[in-house]
């Protein structure tokens, strides 16, 4: 209320609108750009945890074929 009051007596009533309207778009314009820094944080975060699960996919099929040539190798041996 305080605010208003010195906001009134600064710049005068026929002011009051304009400021009014600069500063609702300011607003408005912090309120995009933080929604923008939102949206690409999580985009990062969606990036990473697909690489992550990619590297973890990729050493799961390294280790399960790792082990089915262990497993032909023995069966060859034993064969021999």
């Amino acid at each position: 209320m305080l605010v208003v009051l010195a906001v009134l007596l600064v710049f005068g009533p026929s002011k009051i609108p304009e400021i009014a309207r600069t500063l609702g778009k300011f607003i408005n314009e912090i309120k995009h750009a933080s929604e923008d820094i939102k949206t690409e944080i999580n985009r990062e975060a969606d990036r990473i945890d697909r690489d992550k699960r990619l590297a973890d996919y990729k050493a799961n099929m390294r280790s399960k074929t790792d082990d089915s040539l262990e497993e032909e190798l023995k069966d060859q041996d034993e064969v021999t």
